[in-house]
């Protein structure tokens, strides 16, 4: 199954499409000091299919990109980059990350 996701900024989510289909989507809170990821949804017919896992890589991504530090309110977020640890330098916990 091919995924492809897409930033739906006007409702400030992550979704990812297969073909035709939402397959899921992961909501954030995006500002120019930080992104929050507080909720991330996968349709069940796809469960178990990669779905969360290629909106979370999206989603870091391009908060790497953008060079904002991600706040993973949404447990499935803060598990994914938990068990990825070349997102960990993301995490807005992370002590480069405050400030004086």
């Amino acid at each position: 199954m091919t995924v492809t996701v897409r930033d739906a900024a006007a409702n400030s989510r992550f979704e990812a499409w297969a073909g035709d289909a939402l397959a899921g989507f992961a909501e954030y809170v995006r500002s120019d000091r930080l992104v929050v990821y507080p909720h991330t949804v996968v349709g069940p017919e796809f469960a178990g299919q990669g779905v969360g896992s290629t909106l979370a890589r999206a989603a870091l991504d391009d908060a790497r990109r953008r060079g904002l530090p991600v706040l993973a309110t949404c447990p499935f977020i803060s598990g994914w980059m938990l068990r990825h640890p070349e997102y960990a330098d993301l995490s807005y916990e992370n002590p480069s990350h405050v400030s004086d």
